[in-house]
């Protein structure tokens, strides 16, 4: 099969779980056979004077990159026009994948677009091409704002996600909870939707026991800086669990919009001193940071999945996460990790107090945890049915769509 993968993050562009996603999605596909081509992005601020698009080939999946139009655009400032400068950059060189301009005619036999990003290539290409059109849903703008849209970029940023949802032939979210999540934002005229969980590589992250511990306890977070991500909440926290576990800190990996004002929180909670912002980490300095944490603390108020609870199952590092959508999947309280509501200082400072009050029990509860990582989080496994989801999309006949519902309340639980 032909696969035309779209996503706004592919390596060398990885901004967070999505990126690391579909690396693994493409090179298992193209493993198995398949010819995949992934389109996506070059990183912000190339120059793009004399060589706008630039294909390679890695692990066996053929990468375009496009550098996005109108490079003034800042992504954070200018969101929509830039998403939208990306997209006719995308356009152009999916056409071009067709017509030779790169490879040799190529034509794919369904195009998998991955979160609102890429709406407007997705959707144009696969009318282009005339094949299936398969989406990942990986999040929402209503979830990532606890159901609340009162901005005017929130609406229009939820309208494209529902036109993307509407318009595909088939749906894929990685959690039951997005399931529910999706449904309830974007029916009831859905295609079929199928939950495939992310997947982890479990040979490519060790396993390591928990050395006994020689000097004060090492919490760490790694994900986006992002309010939705809660590490306000490890850090309210942090005062707390030093009265018991003097000198404890808290190591925050990753970059977001938040750093700034997560920075004044420390501060403000006086543990400016025990918390260090390390930035974005590569495989190699992630893999060092799990081995050397005495928890990895997860304390997420919105979460499609989470994948960064298998990484660091699959390193042994024991888990300390909130419920908040596909964590409450991927921890299994008690026995693989300790879990608490999302926002509740109070509780997410019982269960990290807990882990390092026992570190043999949390030392099995990791065990447990890596034990889990069997052929459910296989990426094979994943790979295999998203096949089965491409060859049972069928392109549907379009008709013309009426405007989203703007959710003007929270989200119902999704307990």
């Amino acid at each position: 099969m032909r696969i035309l993968i779209v996503s706004w993050e592919y390596p060398p562009v990885v901004v967070g779980g999505l990126g690391r996603h579909v690396h693994h999605l493409a090179t298992e596909l193209a493993a198995a056979g398949h010819e995949v081509v992934v389109l996506s992005r070059r990183p912000t601020g190339t120059d793009a004077t004399t060589h706008p698009t630039i294909s390679h080939i890695a692990e066996g999946v053929l990468v375009v990159a496009v550098a996005e139009d109108a490079p003034h655009f800042v992504f954070g400032e200018d969101m929509l026009a830039w998403t939208l400068a990306m997209g006719h950059a995308m356009v152009r060189a999916g056409v071009a994948l067709g017509r030779g301009g790169i490879g040799d005619g190529w034509q794919p036999d369904v195009v998998h677009a991955h979160d609102w990003l890429v709406a407007h290539p997705a959707i144009a290409l696969a009318e282009h091409f005339d094949v299936p059109l398969v989406s990942t849903l990986h999040a929402t703008e209503a979830g990532r704002h606890s159901g609340w849209l009162s901005g005017r970029i929130n609406r229009q940023v939820h309208s494209v996600e529902w036109w993307l949802a509407n318009e595909s032939d088939a749906l894929i979210t990685c959690s039951a909870s997005m399931y529910d999540e999706v449904t309830a934002l974007y029916g009831p005229d859905l295609p079929q939707i199928s939950v495939i969980r992310n997947g982890i590589d479990i040979t490519t992250w060790s396993y390591r026991e928990r050395a006994p511990r020689s000097g004060p306890p090492r919490l760490l977070y790694v994900g986006r800086l992002e309010y939705e991500k809660g590490v306000q909440d490890a850090i309210a926290a942090l005062p707390r669990i030093r009265r018991f576990h003097p000198g404890t800190t808290l190591v925050v990996a990753g970059e977001g919009t938040q750093s700034d004002w997560l920075r004044e929180q420390a501060r403000v909670h006086r543990v400016a001193r025990s918390v260090s912002f390390v930035g974005n980490l590569d495989h190699t300095e992630l893999l060092g940071w799990l081995h050397t944490a005495d928890a990895i603390v997860l304390p997420s108020r919105y979460e499609p999945f989470g994948i960064i609870a298998l990484e660091a199952a699959a390193a042994g590092t024991p888990l300390v996460a909130s419920t908040a959508g596909g964590l409450g999947e991927a921890v299994v309280h008690g026995s693989t990790g300790l879990s608490f509501p999302p926002g509740d200082v109070a509780a997410l400072t019982s269960a990290v107090r807990e882990t390092l009050d026992d570190p043999a029990a949390a030392q099995e509860r990791a065990r447990a945890a890596r034990a889990r990582l069997t052929d459910d989080f296989d990426w094979g496994q994943v790979a295999e049915e998203t096949v089965q989801v491409y060859s049972g999309a069928k392109r549907r006949v379009r008709h013309p769509l009426g405007r989203p519902v703007i959710p003007q309340r929270p989200l119902p639980d999704r307990d």
